[in-house]
C-alpha cells in the first residue's frame, strides 16, 4: 500500500503584524502536514490565530517567516517563489466560508460554472461540469433557482460545488457549519468526508462548532498563536459527564 501524499506542508510559518515595540506575533513558528483525503479541524478562541493560519496557507496573507509546499509545489522559502499564486489558488485551493457568498443575480448552476470559466474553461463544458458537480452533491434540482430561492443548506451545497469546481487539492474551509441546524450541519460535514475521500482533497475547516468535532480526522488546537494537535481520547474523556 502506498503511504498516503501530503497535499500541505508547513514548516516555522509564522506571523507578525507591525514592528519594533508594536510588533505582535499572531503565530508563532508552526509546523504541520496534512495529506491527501484528510479531514482537519481548527479549533480555538477568537484571536487565537486560526483565521491568520489559513491565509498564510493559501497565501492570501503571506506569512513572515517560513516554508509552504502545496500538492508538491513551493510557494514560499522565507519569501515568495516564482509561481504565479493567485493562478496557483484558483486552479488548487478551494474556500467555503460561512456567508455563502454566491452571487445573487446567478443561478446555482452559473455560480458553480463560473468558477470554472475564470479558469479558462469554456461555456460548454463548464456548463457539464457544474451539472454533474450539482449532481454529486444532490442539489442538481435546484440547478435554475437563484441563491435567495434556496434554503441555508442548500446554498451551502452550491458554495461547496463551487469550492468543488477546478477539482483543487486543497479546501479551506470558515466555519462551514456554524449558521446551519444540527440536521443540515450533520449533512454538510458528511458531504466534505465524503469529498475528502472520494476525491483524495484535504480539507482544513475552521470551527468552534462542537457539534461536528467527531467528523474530523484530526483536530488542532490554537491558543495564542500556538498550534497542538488535540488527544482525541483525553478530549472524549474530558467531555464525558461526571
Amino acid at each position: 500500500m502506498k503511504p498516503a501524499m501530503a497535499v500541505v506542508e508547513i514548516h516555522n510559518v509564522s506571523q507578525t503584524f507591525g514592528h519594533g515595540e508594536l510588533a505582535v506575533q499572531a503565530l508563532k513558528p508552526t509546523t504541520l502536514s496534512i495529506e491527501a483525503g484528510e479531514l482537519v479541524a481548527l479549533l480555538g478562541p477568537s484571536g487565537s490565530g486560526k483565521s491568520t493560519l489559513l491565509l498564510a496557507i493559501s497565501l492570501i496573507q503571506p506569512p513572515t517567516t517560513g516554508r509552504i509546499v502545496i500538492d508538491g509545489q513551493l510557494l514560499y522559502n522565507d519569501g515568495p517563489t516564482a509561481i504565479d499564486v493567485r493562478a496557483f489558488r484558483r486552479s488548487k485551493i478551494g474556500f467555503i466560508f460561512q456567508q455563502h457568498n454566491l452571487i445573487p443575480f446567478l443561478t446555482a448552476l452559473e455560480n458553480v460554472a463560473l468558477m470554472l470559466q475564470i479558469n479558462g474553461v469554456g461555456r460548454r463544458e463548464s456548463t457539464q461540469r457544474a451539472k454533474d458537480l450539482l449532481g454529486y452533491l444532490e442539489i442538481s434540482h435546484r440547478a435554475n433557482s437563484l441563491p435567495a430561492r434556496l434554503s441555508g443548506g442548500e446554498q451551502q451545497r452550491v458554495a461547496i460545488g463551487r469550492a468543488l469546481a477546478n477539482q483543487p487539492a486543497l479546501i479551506l474551509a470558515d466555519e462551514p457549519t456554524a449558521a446551519l441546524d444540527t440536521e443540515r450541519g450533520t449533512k454538510v460535514m458528511a458531504m466534505l468526508r465524503k469529498i475528502a475521500r472520494e476525491r483524495r482533497s484535504a480539507v482544513i475547516a475552521v470551527t468552534h462548532d462542537q457539534r461536528m468535532i467527531e467528523g474530523f480526522d484530526t483536530v488542532y488546537h490554537l491558543d495564542d498563536g500556538r498550534l497542538a494537535r488535540v488527544d482525541r481520547a483525553v478530549q472524549a474523556d474530558r467531555q464525558m459527564p461526571a
